[in-house]
């Protein structure tokens, strides 16, 4: 399950005008981990990306689930986005993220950690439970770990 603490380095990032924000221009493609989620447009730091969505399920019907897109939102609740119309479960992980999430209730919002070029791969830590359960295993593909950043 990704978690709901991911690493949060450098100066807090000011989010300007959460009741309405537009998602950025983002779209779907072959990445080097599957598929990933980029974005078509310059995006600045701090920017709102995109939500998380999916159904919000408490937490001991979220682990009867054998899906790899839940979205541990605290203790007591996680959002299973695995639908396909969820664009945000295309951010795959990185050690070296450009975003990051953030939790108002039961709603998960990607925000940019930096300034995001188009044509990027949009990422975020998935947090260590899910990097020590699911990612390393596996190893890491990413660009950091590749050796490729």
């Amino acid at each position: 399950m990704a978690s709901s603490t991911p690493k949060k380095i450098g100066p807090p990032i000011r989010r300007a005008g959460r009741p309405k924000q537009k998602p950025a221009p983002v779209s779907v493609r072959r990445a080097t981990a599957g598929l990933g989620l980029f974005a078509r447009e310059a995006i600045r730091r701090g920017q709102f990306v995109i939500e998380y969505r999916g159904q919000v399920l408490p937490d001991a019907k979220a682990q009867e689930r054998n899906t790899k897109y839940l979205f541990q939102i605290n203790r007591n609740w996680a959002v299973d986005g695995s639908s396909r119309r969820n664009a945000a479960r295309y951010i795959n992980h990185s050690c070296r993220p450009n975003c990051e999430t953030d939790i108002y209730g039961k709603r998960i919002k990607v925000y940019a950690r930096r300034n995001i070029k188009p044509g990027e791969e949009l990422t975020y830590d998935y947090g260590k439970e899910y990097f020590d359960d699911r990612i390393k295993p596996k190893g890491c593909r990413c660009a950091k770990c590749m050796g490729v950043d």
